[in-house]
């Protein structure tokens, strides 16, 4: 019985630790990432006024581009987003936020968003009339939805790509390399909280090994 307790203790503190640790690893899988925004801003629906928000992947394995953005605590869901795959030649060390440029005063429009570390971002999809507009005036392909999409139908409305003459392209062509010179890095570095990295996960394998080795010593004192 004596053996079997402390057996039981050693996994337990190994258990605890990762139980400490598992929030870091959840970040690298919904690639949760809270932003500040100086000026209001355009996405897909509507215009967020300045602040901070919680950007994060819907919990899903089935389709990993659909975007949810959340008030600074997470606590209150503003909307879920359709965002089409996008990729970049350079990935960096922070987060990395593109707009369409647009004339004028009015909001920049929130083009993709670009976890750090990733080479893939999530480029987001407009609502088709909207979608028409932002082509011309950025002179940029923007990714559209042929119908308004629902929580039932999200990951599977039809969508086309928009050309700045109005053209309709299958959106397999408008996925494009996204530039990372400075001015592709719409928010600052220094804006930017710090995001999970592998080093929690390392540390969990760590003190989990080191809980096995304290259990595995143990069995091996009370059988000699």
């Amino acid at each position: 019985m004596s053996l079997l307790r402390n057996i039981l203790v050693g996994l337990t503190l190994a258990l605890l630790v990762g139980m400490f640790l598992a929030p870091a690893q959840a970040d690298q899988w919904n690639k949760k990432t809270v932003v500040t925004f100086s000026q209001p801003i355009e996405i897909p629906g509507k215009v967020l006024p300045a602040g901070t928000y919680t950007f994060q992947l819907l919990d899903t394995v089935s389709y990993r581009h659909v975007v949810q953005i959340w008030n600074e605590d997470g606590t209150e869901l503003i909307t879920t987003i359709l965002a089409i795959p996008n990729y970049r030649l350079e990935p960096t060390g922070e987060t990395v936020i593109n707009f369409h440029e647009r004339p004028g005063d009015s909001p920049s429009a929130l083009r993709a968003w670009f976890y750090p570390g990733d080479n893939f971002g999530h480029e987001f999809v407009y609502p088709k009339r909207r979608a028409i507009q932002l082509a011309a005036a950025s002179k940029e392909i923007v990714p559209a939805e042929t119908v308004e999409p629902t929580e039932s139908n999200l990951k599977t409305v039809p969508l086309v790509a928009v050309t700045p003459q109005a053209k309709e392209e299958p959106v397999t062509e408008a996925i494009q390399v996204l530039p990372t010179h400075p001015e592709a890095t719409v928010i600052p570095a220094k804006e930017l909280p710090k995001t999970g990295s592998l080093t929690p996960l390392f540390g969990l394998l760590g003190m989990v090994s080191i809980g096995l080795a304290f259990a595995l010593k143990l069995v091996a004192k009370q059988l000699s």
